[in-house]
């Protein structure tokens, strides 16, 4: 098997723990609440990155240099940033998950693959004309989702909606950082900057107990460990032998992880006129990260 081949089965895989994150998600808030849940996500997350950027280090055989401590400034800042884009988008997110079904959900947060794009306008990065056909494909499937008979969204749909901005502008946030310093170890800082921030409000709104974290503890681990610990750092080992392109597709394939999941584990179903929704979107997710045609330059003829 080629390391090609392998880098895909892994992404594949990635998308699959990914998919089923949303289903951990779900199951956490049965006895905590959505803010407890990503605190300690997040902490138990940052906590496991620690050895893997050691073992990465260890396999990949490169000496690193000790940072300076500009780098090392730097390297925190990006952390602390992003961290705190990741604890609006992922509180958004959870909080909707209560009141949204998995599937939803995921199809939903999927969409910050097209918003990125529309939001880079305000950087003046254009935006191919391919981005533009996504979105109106995406808003009709969008309808189809979420939109009910009496033409209402629900309180869900709205807060997940507001999760895909919340991880759009998380991403353009690492796309600043991240060419100027080590991502796994900005990872793990901004999971660590998350689930402290996460700390106040679950203090302020709910009341953590004891022995309701240790009833929701699997979800946990698997969101922590699993879904964000593991999920990232095959993430970061496959795309090192596949395609960026292939590989974004295959990591789409993570919404409809997500439906089956939901389906299989907690018996949650989708109706004809959300399936089309879900068919719309993930085509708008397709178009938007296909490659585009390079023009091709006319050369002069020499006289």
């Amino acid at each position: 098997m080629s390391r090609q081949m392998k880098g895909n089965l892994i992404l594949l895989l990635t998308a699959f723990v990914w998919g089923m994150g949303f289903v951990s998600q779900s199951l956490g808030m049965e006895y905590i609440g959505p803010f407890t849940f990503n605190c300690l996500r997040n902490i138990i997350a940052s906590l496991f990155l620690i050895p893997c950027i050691y073992f990465l280090q260890k396999i990949s055989g490169e000496k690193t240099k000790p940072m300076t401590k500009a780098e090392k400034k730097y390297l925190f800042k990006g952390g602390f940033f992003c961290g705190t884009a990741l604890f609006v988008a992922s509180s958004f997110q959870q909080i909707g998950i209560k009141y949204t079904t998995v599937g939803k959900a995921g199809f939903i947060t999927a969409l910050y693959v097209i918003i990125v794009p529309i939001l880079g306008i305000f950087m003046k990065k254009k935006v191919a004309p391919k981005i533009w056909i996504s979105m109106v494909i995406a808003v009709t499937g969008l309808y189809l989702l979420c939109i009910n008979e009496s033409l209402s969204i629900q309180y869900g749909d709205i807060l997940v909606l507001a999760c895909a901005f919340g991880y759009s502008i998380h991403i353009l946030v690492i796309d600043h950082f991240s060419p100027h310093t080590d991502g796994v170890k900005m990872s793990c800082i901004q999971f660590m900057v998350c689930g402290i921030i996460s700390i106040i409000p679950s203090l302020i709104v709910e009341t953590p107990v004891l022995g309701d974290i240790l009833k929701s503890m699997l979800p946990i681990l698997y969101a922590a460990i699993i879904s964000s610990g593991v999920g990232y750092t095959m993430q970061i080992v496959a795309q090192k032998n596949t395609d960026p392109v292939v590989a974004s597709l295959i990591l789409s394939l993570e919404s409809v992880f997500s439906v089956l999941s939901g389906w299989a584990v907690l018996g949650q179903s989708l109706s004809l006129k959300e399936i089309a929704g879900c068919v719309l979107m993930f085509g708008a997710i397709i178009l938007a990260q296909l490659p585009e045609k390079k023009k091709k330059k006319k050369k002069k003829k020499k006289i």
